[in-house]
């Protein structure tokens, strides 16, 4: 059975809708530019999200310490070795990418599209951090270049946002998805399923929320507990007050989520893998790519697919 996407997986999803679109593999080089968060440097708040340890998701070759030329070359190499012609989109992925000075932010991008072998840009930021001169200016790069802004929305409940000291609403994202997109520029949102104080009703009220809004790409996966995150401490400290996802119990959770999402999403992750020695729980023992072939086999089993109970 071929679905709306177009081929016979019972999703969505980004490997095969992001060949199709560049003609062949691509892979994404992780981009550590130094920035900070406004709810870390006291614009906002202090101490970050409290689910938050960068360190969770920064490559090895990935330094903030080397010009931004010089990690997407070393990316690149890292890549190249395993996947030849490939081509390669800059992720800037740690912290919030739109918040600096214009001119700084411009100046960040541009170096990255100065290699020769990156054909666009992945710009990872928050909702409340997209001032009308940097559209301006993403949307001119985007006629020559591809750009996507990925928006950490996290959650779709604004007492969420509040008790994970995220420093902005539900709201920010509706506002800043629209402008994105009302000048030309792909949108994927990121969510976390499991954060404190959420019901699996609450959990299942997200994937309707974000299919109402005009987005490209989405990525869910399962709150982690890590060490150097205040969410972290507080479960290192007392881990019986805080709800951990049994695999089986997650996996059905995602197929649920699935089924409520908008069709024509391009859904990029289901799961995440922080480094071993940073994650405390749940210590699944498995690859995301692992993950991945149970979500597939249980939607098999349960005959489903995304969207079915989309309306």
């Amino acid at each position: 059975m071929s679905y709306a996407w177009g081929h016979t997986r019972r999703y969505n999803d980004f490997g095969t809708y992001i060949r199709k679109k560049f003609n062949g593999r691509v892979q994404k080089i992780s981009i550590h530019a130094g920035f900070t968060c406004p709810n870390r440097d006291g614009s906002k708040g202090i101490g970050g999200c409290t689910f938050c340890n960068n360190e969770t998701f920064k490559p090895s070759y990935c330094q903030s310490s080397m010009s931004i030329f010089d990690q997407v070359e070393k990316g690149i190499k890292f890549f190249s070795q395993r996947y030849p012609a490939t081509r390669f989109l800059a992720y800037f992925q740690a912290y919030t990418n739109t918040y600096g000075e214009l001119n700084d932010l411009i100046n960040t991008y541009e170096q990255a599209l100065s290699h020769p072998d990156v054909t666009g840009l992945i710009i990872g930021t928050r909702p409340d951090c997209l001032p009308d001169g940097l559209i301006h200016y993403l949307s001119d790069l985007s006629k020559r270049s591809y750009v996507v802004v990925e928006l950490g929305v996290e959650s779709t409940s604004d007492l969420t946002l509040q008790n994970i000291n995220r420093g902005h609403d539900y709201q920010s994202t509706i506002d800043a998805v629209h402008k994105l997109v009302d000048v030309g520029i792909p949108v994927g949102a990121h969510l976390i399923l499991g954060l404190p104080g959420e019901s699996r009703e609450m959990m299942l009220k997200h994937a309707e929320s974000v299919s109402k809004l005009p987005v490209t790409y989405l990525k869910i996966h399962q709150l982690q507990y890590v060490k150097g995150s205040h969410l972290g401490q507080l479960y290192f400290s007392k881990p019986e007050n805080f709800k951990v996802f049994e695999l089986n119990e997650y996996i059905e959770l995602v197929v649920d989520f699935l089924e409520l999402v908008r069709p024509d999403i391009v859904v990029e992750r289901f799961a995440s893998q922080a480094p071993h020695e940073l994650l405390l729980a749940p210590r699944w023992g498995l690859k995301n790519f692992e993950i991945v072939h149970k979500v597939e086999q249980r939607m098999e089993e349960r005959e489903t697919w995304q969207g079915r109970l989309y309306r």
